[in-house]
């Protein structure tokens, strides 16, 4: 018969439908909470997993609960070098490293970051996808604005 053309593998209609059934899951960053703003908390990658119909592989990363005994588990992108096993770190005192989640102002220009967010607590927004990257260009002399380059 032949072969069904991209179009109507992928367009969104009424038979023509994407196959979301299989996907993990939405991929965001861990929720601001005090413990971030103020010191920092470590997660464990646990896995690096292929979600379909998305370019970039995700990784599960678990924290403990500040307030309730239990596991929190997130989804994040994962970043190039990242691994199984490895302890990440999330919050304004964590240390500058691969993985790690901290906030725009305590970087220093020419870091190389990805999955920045776009607005305050939207739990990242830009450079999601696989080899994108965005660049901090600088900061404004108060602290209070970051300049990055996007993709």
């Amino acid at each position: 018969m032949g072969r069904v053309i991209r179009g109507s593998r992928k367009g969104k209609s009424l038979i023509f439908s994407a196959k979301t059934r299989l996907r993990k899951g939405a991929v965001k960053l861990r929720a601001v909470d005090y413990a971030e703003r103020h010191g920092f908390m470590k997660g464990l990658v646990k896995n690096i997993i292929h979600d379909p119909g998305r370019g970039a592989p995700m990784a599960e990363v678990v924290f403990h609960d500040p307030y309730h005994y239990k596991l929190c588990k997130e989804r994040w992108v994962a970043v190039e070098g990242l691994h199984t096993g490895q302890f990440v770190y999330c919050g304004s005192k964590a240390q500058l490293s691969v993985g790690n989640v901290l906030p725009l102002g305590k970087m220093p220009e020419g870091t190389v970051i990805s999955m920045c967010e776009d607005k305050a607590a939207d739990r990242g927004r830009l450079a999601r996808a696989s080899g994108c990257s965005c660049m901090v260009v600088g900061h404004s002399d108060d602290g209070r604005k970051t300049r990055i380059r996007l993709p």
